[in-house]
């Protein structure tokens, strides 16, 4: 949708206060009537921008899975495509074990049908580029397709939170064991992608991944959280 010059300021405001909401108390717990107040804006111009909060919600989501790629392509450089695949997507499912407000943007992002489906279009963009010399001959809508089923393990995995009976290390593996034999991935290869992950300091990765994110957001829509959301990172997984 195209924005009058005029518009911007306003639609920058709501983000502002939309972002900074989502991370500090949480999605669900963010009202309408605390963005309209906190933003300065008008109920019908927040409906002329974004339509609801879902709206916000997607380019929120952009912008983070942007992120993560970016960070995890850092982490494994020129490493086999499996590697690359592997660290993104443990960092993805640590980010959420670090911050409840995080794990529950992840959630609604997936459960939001035009949300998840962004999600799904873009991941399998990724998963064509990376798993095509393991499934010769399947198009984008292919990939599309298998994805559909992969990003609901994913969902499935970020809502149950780590304990001590099953900790972060054993979720990695029976999300990855799961979804890299979707991709076709031998056996072999999946233990390798396994055991590349279990020798990264995860932990520490994705707390410089969500400080980077926090710090870029800040940036990008020119504002300061009250209370940093990094502050809030689980010390205990």
């Amino acid at each position: 949708m195209a924005h009058r010059p005029d518009s911007e300021p306003t639609r920058k405001r709501i983000l502002q206060t939309c972002v900074r909401l989502f991370l500090e108390q949480g999605y669900k717990k963010t009202t309408m009537t605390e963005i309209i107040q906190e933003g300065n804006v008008s109920s019908s111009s927040f409906q002329n921008l974004f339509g609801a909060k879902d709206g916000v919600l997607l380019e929120l989501t952009e912008f983070m899975f942007s992120g993560q790629f970016q960070e995890a392509r850092k982490a494994t450089a020129d490493l086999p495509a499996v590697f690359v695949y592997a660290a993104e997507t443990a960092i993805q499912l640590t980010l959420t074990e670090l911050n409840e407000n995080l794990r529950e943007i992840y959630i609604v992002a997936y459960s939001k049908p035009a949300i998840s489906e962004y999600i799904v279009r873009q991941t399998a963009l990724e998963l064509q580029r990376l798993f095509s010399d393991y499934l010769p001959g399947l198009s984008y809508e292919d990939f599309y397709k298998l994805d559909i089923g992969s990003s609901g393990i994913m969902r499935s995995y970020m809502a149950v939170p780590c304990t001590e009976e099953f900790t972060l290390e054993e979720k990695l593996r029976c999300f990855l064991n799961l979804s890299l034999r979707a991709y076709n991935v031998p056996q072999e290869e999946v233990d390798k992608a396994i055991a590349f992950v279990e020798g990264l300091d995860i932990r520490a990765l994705a707390t410089q991944t969500m400080q980077k994110l926090m710090q870029a957001l800040q940036m990008r829509y020119d504002f300061t959280f009250v209370t940093d959301p990094t502050s809030q990172i689980r010390q205990t997984l």
